[in-house]
């Protein structure tokens, strides 16, 4: 993409009601007020982390209307393809916040989430930036805090290294609730009934190559305390 394309998708991004990005006055208000302040309806929020062009968020959104969903990433002009399409099919239930993972925290209020989604993140194979996976212990104790109680956290990528290394890193945690999981989603029905047909830009690639898609699924235990330290 040009340069010139890209700013134009800035310009549209800047002034889009379903894009809360730095520089808006809601950024640094919306914490706890998602539903109160930006949503239609009040009704169960589900977020997508490193949401991309947006495939998967805008997919839930037009599947699920009873649910508001967000799609989080740091790209803008990604975003702008989620958002455009929003705008398009009138879904009011969907939004888009551009901002960097680690900093949800001060977008996101204690248990304001009923259900994340985490769906082909970079796998991040260097073992000096294990920190930076998304499914490491730092990042979930972040998920942990802002999820709801019984709200489930969904992971799905086609990267075997990274699902082992979420497995190894889930199985030794003591809160972890209800963990299902599965090495090749398109085999597993009821699994594969959860992800509605909605296939993103990277899936579609991934299983065209003879990629399986690994998914798993767990609520954490919110009565047992962290004993993560950075």
């Amino acid at each position: 993409m040009g340069r010139c394309s890209k700013l134009a998708r800035f310009a549209d991004n800047a002034v889009r009601y379903n894009i809360i990005e730095p520089g808006k006055e809601k950024f640094e208000v919306i914490k706890g007020k998602w539903n109160s302040d930006h949503f239609p309806k009040n009704q169960p929020l589900v977020v997508e982390l490193a949401c991309g062009r947006g495939e998967y968020t805008v997919g839930l959104g037009r599947t699920n209307p009873d649910k508001n969903h967000i799609g989080v990433d740091i790209k803008g002009a990604r975003i702008w393809l989620g958002s455009s399409k929003a705008i398009e099919e009138g879904l009011e239930n969907i939004a888009f916040l551009r901002t960097e993972i680690l900093h949800i925290e001060k977008l996101f209020d204690k248990e304001e989430i009923d259900e994340l989604w985490i769906t082909f993140p970079d796998p991040r194979p260097k073992d000096r930036d294990e920190k930076r996976r998304l499914t490491h212990p730092r990042f979930l104790e972040m998920y942990k805090k802002l999820m709801a109680k019984d709200g489930w956290v969904k992971f799905k990528t086609d990267n075997t290294p990274l699902f082992e290394y979420t497995l190894e890193v889930l199985k030794a945690r003591k809160d972890i609730l209800n963990l299902e999981y599965t090495f090749d989603l398109y085999k597993e029905e009821e699994l594969l009934k959860e992800h509605y047909g909605i296939k993103t830009h990277y899936e579609k690639l991934f299983t065209e190559k003879g990629e399986d898609i690994k998914y798993l699924k767990f609520k954490f235990d919110q009565s047992i305390p962290t004993t993560y330290t950075k």
